[in-house]
């Protein structure tokens, strides 16, 4: 009776040890990130230096690189984005480098599952040059986002001691006004809502009527010590400075009965600014 079952044990043991999860020399990064209203994510696997030359020696200066290790890193972008100046449409790609001392390579191709053996440079949707710099040293190569401000991000490849980074744009003013448009026409839009679009005019210094009328409707609908602000900025914007002033006084006041420091020093910053004559 023993005997029957030993092998079939051994077999489940083997196969046990075969389907364990083990950590990867080079594991799985992903990164996201919303630029304007873009969305951006990256897959890649991060290997590490491990005391090697990693530039001009373990790669090679004008040798196409998949930029990670084991599978095609890729990045997806959920709507149309300028890279670097260069337009690139919706979708999916496989990021490829060529890295050189002195100008990169930064290629995003259209077959996501591309290696550098089955890479083929008929499917590059976009190929853009970018300077490598020097940075500060980086065991795992990494992928990320910096300088994010509107509707633009700068997109990092770091490792060993270099930084190699491409813009990113996707202009979005044109879809965010629309949603304004939408949302303001709802009959039960709350005051929030007309915040919302009055702040965004406000700060990319579009629509000043547009944006003073609903900075007001919000306020008349219910008083909150930062639609006040708004509404502070709203006027500076509309030239009603001694208005914005008495706003922004406003605001400071119930900022300071709710216990808001950053609101109290915002206001005070902008009171001080606009008594200079600034607006």
């Amino acid at each position: 009776m023993t005997k029957r079952f030993l092998l079939p044990a051994a077999l489940l043991f083997t196969a046990a040890v075969n389907a364990q999860d083990l950590p990867q020399p080079s594991p799985k990064g992903e990164v996201e990130q919303v630029v304007g209203l873009t969305k951006v994510e990256v897959e890649y696997s991060r290997p590490a230096v491990k005391g090697r030359t990693i530039f001009g020696g373990l790669l090679p200066y004008g040798k196409l690189w998949r930029t990670g290790a084991n599978a095609a890193t890729t990045v997806e972008f959920s709507g149309p984005v300028t890279i670097n100046g260069s337009k690139l449409e919706a979708g999916k790609y496989s990021l490829f480098t060529i890295p050189e001392k002195g100008a990169w390579t930064v290629i995003f191709n259209k077959n996501t599952g591309a290696s550098e053996g089955d890479y083929k440079e008929a499917e590059d949707a976009l190929r853009v040059k970018a300077e490598p710099k020097e940075s500060e040293f980086t065991e795992s190569m990494t992928i990320g986002f910096d300088d994010v401000k509107d509707d633009k991000a700068r997109m990092d490849i770091r490792w060993e001691r270099t930084r190699v980074s491409v813009t990113i744009d996707a202009p979005a003013t044109e879809q965010a006004l629309a949603n304004i448009k939408e949302a303001l026409a709802k009959p039960d839009a709350k005051f929030n809502a007309y915040n919302g679009a009055a702040r965004f005019c406000v700060d990319r210094g579009l629509m000043p009527k547009e944006a003073l009328a609903w900075a007001q409707k919000s306020v008349s609908m219910e008083e909150k010590f930062w639609n006040t602000h708004t509404l502070a900025l709203a006027q500076a914007a509309n030239g009603m400075t001694k208005e914005a002033i008495a706003t922004a006084q406003k605001s400071m006041a119930l900022a300071e009965k709710d216990g808001n420091t950053a609101f109290v020093n915002l206001n005070k910053d902008k009171i001080a600014e606009w008594s200079k004559g600034g607006k």
